[in-house]
Parts: structure tokens; C-alpha cells; sequence
């Protein structure tokens, strides 16, 4: 799974911000790091590119804020604003909700300068028209093979290409990982040819441990070309595939059977067919719940839905005044949330029915093998007690990598309301 696209976690009014500052000198025109807007009718989203820090506007709001870019003085700006707009300003509280936001150059501080971003070159090419040409005759001859021998399509049969099952999980577990990095690299790739930063992390959705490439800048690029950069690992697994597929067919030996290698290819293509499919998930945040997203013109629709989930079951257990006011959302999240919120509870259900019913049994069948091999003693007992660690290992493991990265999660959300509290 990949989060490709930042989301602006709040909007500013230019009166209704929470003071960051104590005093601020209206009189001096204020220095404002470099900016960037995406006019999107009657809103904008503006950002400082260098630092990944981005909110969004009402058009009267950043009108306001270009006012103090071009070095009007506070005070001017708020007179400026109430001849234009007829509403009086609060300046102050805007003012700290800009320095909030880092848009502001601090006291001591340096106007942040634009760095080259590194892979830019590169991603364009990554992309260009020759490119494309590559991608397609790859897909295309990858199908053909396909149609032509049915035993190179996906099938759940090609992950057991040796009788040896701990040789098998280690090889589906370690051969994942540079696949997966292909996979971000691709998202990397097509942010980099828009001059976007990009980080690399590890991240958790439910009790799925995911690879995350995160492009906050993704939100001040026109939404027509946004969608590149959220797809773009997607069709990295599909030309990864058709590449492990013609591999095999290249080493298929003369009797129609597969070497090592073939198997291999064949068994590490499956799991990028069922990664692919992963990302239909979307209640999980994967790729296409970005493109969803931004189809429908959400600014954060996740945690709205969210909070509207918990907003019913407040309702319900007779707790309302436990409710958000829900007036405060944004309206286009707000109107969307009202179906999304229930896909995302089907979504949570089917997935964690499938821990109930299917990973849950497995691994208690699997530990009670492990014990008996332990009691049993010999070689063969041995050897299938090996077997039956490997596969415990790799996948519970990723199910306390999942507690652990949910606990720090929790951890830094009361951090973080502490220092809000605090302030």
C-alpha cells in the first residue's frame, strides 16, 4: 500500500485561527517563505513546498495573504480586506495561524530558497513517450504469452514451485521487497518529473504493515495531473509482472515444465497479482482511495468518515454531547462521508472477519504443529518444527509489527494533544 498524496489536515478562516504568538507588530511588514497556490474556485490550497506544510484557503483568505506577500503591512492588508470584502479581520490570530503553519520567516531565520529536486530528470523519462512505447510492448507481449500458454497466467498453483515449504515462504517474503521498492519507486518516480519531494516510510493500515511513499505537494498540483504519481506503482506491479512472466517463458524447459528460476518468477508474479488487487481495498487508504479522492474533490475524507462513524455510535449509546459538531468539516468531506462512512465499515468488517476466520485459525493449527514436532524429536520432526517457525515468524511478525506501529501512533496523538493543550 502506498499513501501518495498528502491531505491538508485543516483549513484556515482569516478570523478563526488559534493564536500561535503573543505579540505581532502590525505596523512592519512581515516576511513569508516562498508559496505555492492551486486556485481551486472558492478555495486554495497553499503550501510551503521545502518543509511539506499546506492548508487550504477560502479565496478571500489567500487574496489576503498575497496582500501581505507583496510587503503591505498587516494593518494595511486588514483595511485593504475590509474595503474589498466588507468584513473586519483579525489579523493577529491570522498572523499565527500563518507562523502555525511555517509560512512565516521566524526571527534569525533565512527566506527558504528553492534546492533542485534530485531525480527529476530521470522521472521524466521514466515517463516520456518512448517510454510509454516500452511499457505497452511489454504488457502486450506479456498477455500474448499468456493467451499462447496458459501455464505462465497467474494461478495460486504457481506459489508452490518446490515441495519444501520453508524455501518457499522465505523466497515469497525476501523476493517481495525489491518488488516493492519498484513499486515506490514508480510513485517516487512521477512525483520527482512534477518536482515533488518525496519520503520513503513504513506505515499500518489495521493490522496491514505497508510500504508508504508520501508526496505531500501531491495537493497544490492541478488534479488532472495528479493522478500519474497515484497510479504509477500499480502499473509498476503490472510491468513487473509481464517482466517475471516472460523470464519464465524464456527458461521453460523443452517438456513444458519450469526450472528453480521459472518457479520462482512464476510464484513472485502471483503475489504481485494479489498486491495488485490490494489496492481495490481502498477503505485501507491504497492507491486507487487516493485517485477516489481526488475524483470527488475531498480534503480529508478518511478521518471525516471517521468521526462520523464515531458521531453514530455516540448517538446510539445515548452520548451526543460525546459527538463532533460536524459543522466545522469540510462540506464536500462532510457530503461524501455520509455513504463512504459505511463502505468503510463494511470494509473493516470483511477485513477483520478474514483475521477471525481465516489467519487466527491457521496460526493456532500452526503452533500446535510446532509443539508437536518439539514433542516428536527426530530429524523429520525437526525439520517440520523449522518449517513451522519460518512461517510463524514472517507472518506473525508482521502482525506485531502492526501492534507496535499502532501503539507508537497512539503514543504521538497524545503527544500531540498535550502540546496543543500546553499552548
Amino acid at each position: 500500500m502506498t499513501t501518495v498524496a498528502g491531505e491538508p489536515e485543516s483549513t484556515v478562516d482569516p478570523g478563526g485561527a488559534e493564536p500561535a504568538v503573543s505579540t505581532v507588530d502590525l505596523d512592519r511588514p512581515v516576511a513569508l517563505h516562498p508559496l505555492t497556490y492551486l486556485d481551486e474556485g472558492s478555495e486554495v490550497t497553499v503550501g510551503r513546498a521545502d518543509v511539506d506544510s499546506y492548508c487550504v484557503l477560502p479565496a478571500d483568505g489567500a487574496a489576503l495573504l498575497r496582500e501581505l506577500e507583496r510587503g503591505t503591512t498587516p494593518a494595511q492588508a486588514a483595511a485593504w480586506y475590509e474595503r474589498e470584502y466588507g468584513e473586519l479581520v483579525d489579523m493577529a490570530e491570522f498572523l499565527a495561524a500563518l507562523a502555525e503553519l511555517e509560512f512565516l520567516v521566524a526571527a534569525g531565520e533565512q527566506t527558504a530558497t528553492a534546492e533542485p529536486v534530485r531525480w527529476q530528470r530521470l522521472g521524466r523519462a521514466a515517463f516520456s513517450p518512448p517510454a510509454w512505447l516500452l511499457y505497452a510492448a511489454l504488457l502486450g507481449g506479456a498477455v500474448l504469452l499468456m493467451v499462447r500458454q496458459p501455464a505462465l497466467a497467474p494461478h495460486y498453483r504457481n506459489l508452490f514451485f518446490t515441495p519444501y515449504m520453508t524455501v518457499l515462504e522465505l523466497v515469497l517474503f525476501v523476493g517481495q521487497f525489491p518488488l516493492l521498492l519498484i513499486h515506490e519507486g514508480f510513485h517516487t518516480l512521477a512525483g520527482r518529473r512534477l518536482g515533488l519531494r518525496s519520503r520513503l516510510g513504513i506505515g499500518r493500515r489495521l493490522y496491514f504493515v505497508v510500504f508508504e511513499t508520501s508526496m505531500d505537494g501531491l495537493v497544490t498540483v492541478p488534479r488532472r495531473q495528479r493522478y500519474l504519481p497515484m497510479l504509477a506503482g500499480m502499473l509498476a506491479d503490472l510491468l513487473v509482472v509481464a517482466v517475471l512472466t516472460m523470464i519464465a517463458a524464456a527458461v521453460r524447459n523443452p517438456d513444458g515444465s519450469f526450472p528453480l528460476l521459472g518457479g520462482v518468477c512464476l510464484a513472485l508474479a502471483f503475489g504481485t497479482v494479489l498486491r495488485f488487487v490490494w489496492q481495490f481495498y481502498f477503505y485501507l487508504q491504497t492507491d486507487l482511495y487516493h485517485v477516489i479522492v481526488t475524483v470527488l474533490g475531498c480534503l480529508n475524507l478518511q478521518k471525516t468518515a471517521r468521526r462520523m462513524v464515531a458521531n453514530r455510535w455516540h448517538r446510539l449509546t445515548g452520548h451526543p454531547e460525546r459527538a463532533s459538531d460536524e459543522s466545522l468539516w469540510h462540506p464536500r468531506d462532510r457530503a461524501v462521508a455520509r455513504w463512504y462512512s459505511w463502505l468503510l465499515v463494511v470494509g473493516y468488517a470483511f477485513s477483520i472477519g478474514t483475521l477471525a476466520i481465516a489467519a487466527l485459525p491457521a496460526t493456532v493449527l500452526m503452533l500446535g504443529k510446532v509443539f508437536a514436532h518439539l514433542a516428536v524429536g527426530n530429524v523429520d520432526g525437526l525439520l517440520g518444527m523449522l518449517d513451522s517457525i519460518v512461517f510463524l515468524t514472517l507472518n506473525i511478525g508482521q502482525f506485531a509489527l502492526a501492534g507496535w506501529l499502532g501503539v507508537r501512533e497512539r503514543r504521538r496523538r497524545k503527544q500531540s494533544a498535550a502540546v496543543h493543550v500546553l499552548d
